[in-house]
């Protein structure tokens, strides 16, 4: 049960942040999926911010209070009397101020029951897009249908003249076309997707990884696309949301390719980073499920270099899903050519436990019991041209160890996720 503080709270934002959308009416995109929300938002704002006037919610911004902040265009008052006093003025300045961004790209966090219909309850979305459905927050839903059932609110509130964009690769998005009054907007690699990519390769120079391209197929007309800037291909589907939400928008293939070309993974997220020692490392720290982890895992074995290190921590909020999602991650990592595992985390434990328990290979495995030791070890073996792939759950905090490996560790600010006082001083207890 939240505190009566924090539930009036969010009652005001909620009437405040109805009181602008009634009185400047932008059309809002929402973004929901239990992976690729934030990417897919990021090339969401990228496409639409090269021809439009368009806000999106930064940080972590994404829940009920979050919301109705990046609606009014202010940042959380926190605990400070003075802060929330200077939001309040700058609502009344909006309500009168005719200047406002013509699109909203919100992407929506949705960690319990009700989430989505308390969003629904006062955003009335042009376009909804679902990334996918699998299993996150499985502590909370106990089963990945009952997540696609929450997630399905959003599609179900779109009216007639709304437009719904759906994962044509992921079954349970895909259903969702059932329920849907709006036009339908499929994206994938499925032939059959209103939006569909194909040829996908990974490209280098001089060596290192230079990007992606694919061929984009929409409406019998072809179009290459590079994403220059990214590394996962993964990012694909991100791009392809991005497409169909400028199609809806009345944008040409053209404009949308042109502003994909210099789309940035947000941090945290598949970043590629410059480490010690002529090292690189992958940064992909801000959260972590067994679907996004498998992808991560993926990506590294597509790249063309000689040792490939996974650095991984628990991940959490998985619910009954646990042990399976652990013990599927590091039975991928064993039977691939990833050079060396080292884990963090009881979860990650216990599934290397069990598989050494079954006799498989253990002479890449190594357990560790804090941040530090994994940043000495790793010191201590790194060389020239290794690619080291860090990546779990955020109570994890494996962003720590991508700072003890940056070759330019004055650059953690910068380049790394959770860099701000708030989350340095907060200090890391075990999950």
């Amino acid at each position: 049960m939240k505190p009566k503080k924090i539930l009036f709270l969010e009652k005001m934002l909620r009437l405040m942040a109805v009181a602008v959308l009634k009185r400047h009416q932008p059309s809002v995109v929402a973004i929901t999926g239990s992976v690729g929300k934030t990417s897919a938002k990021a090339a969401i704002f990228q496409v639409l911010a090269s021809k439009f006037s368009v806000r999106e919610n930064q940080k972590n911004y994404n829940n009920e209070i979050g919301i109705p902040l990046t609606i009014i265009g202010v940042e959380s008052g926190g605990r400070n009397i003075f802060k929330w006093l200077w939001v309040l003025l700058k609502w009344l300045w909006i309500l009168i101020w005719p200047g406002y961004p013509e699109i909203l790209v919100l992407e929506l966090g949705i960690d319990r029951p009700g989430d989505m219909a308390y969003f629904m309850s006062f955003l009335q979305p042009t376009v909804g897009v679902v990334t996918n459905v699998s299993a996150s927050h499985l502590e909370f839903f106990a089963t990945v249908e009952k997540i696609a059932k929450e997630k399905s609110v959003l599609i179900k509130a779109l009216s007639e003249n709304g437009f719904a964009v759906l994962n044509g690769d992921d079954e349970l998005s895909r259903q969702m076309e059932k329920n849907s009054k709006a036009e339908v907007l499929k994206f994938g690699f499925a032939p059959e997707a209103t939006i569909n990519a194909s040829n996908l390769n990974y490209n280098y120079q001089e060596s290192l990884p230079d990007g992606l391209s694919f061929k984009l197929n929409y409406d019998g007309k072809n179009i290459p696309i590079r994403l220059k800037n990214i590394l996962a291909g993964h990012y694909v589907y991100a791009a392809l949301a991005a497409v169909a939400v400028g199609v809806v928008f009345k944008m040409n293939l053209v404009e949308i390719a042109q502003a994909l070309e210099n789309l940035q993974a947000p941090t945290g997220r598949m970043n590629l980073l410059r480490g010690t020692n002529d090292s690189f490392l992958i940064d992909d720290t801000y959260n972590a499920s067994p679907v996004s982890t498998l992808a991560a895992l993926e990506t590294l074995l597509q790249l063309q270099t000689q040792r490939k290190i996974a650095v991984l921590g628990d991940m959490l909020e998985l619910g009954e899903e646990s042990q399976r999602g652990h013990h599927d991650v590091v039975k991928k990592v064993l039977q691939s050519k990833i050079d060396l595992l080292f884990v963090i985390g009881r979860r990650m434990e216990e599934a290397v436990k069990q598989l050494i328990a079954q006799e498989q290979t253990t002479d890449k495995i190594v357990i560790f019991a804090s941040h530090e030791e994994i940043v000495l070890a790793l010191q201590k073996i790194i060389k020239k041209g290794d690619f080291v792939l860090v990546k779990g759950s955020q109570g994890m905090r494996m962003e720590k160890i991508v700072a003890g490996l940056l070759a330019q560790p004055t650059e953690a600010e910068k380049l790394l996720c959770r860099q701000t006082k708030h989350w340095k001083e907060k200090p890391y207890m075990r999950p």
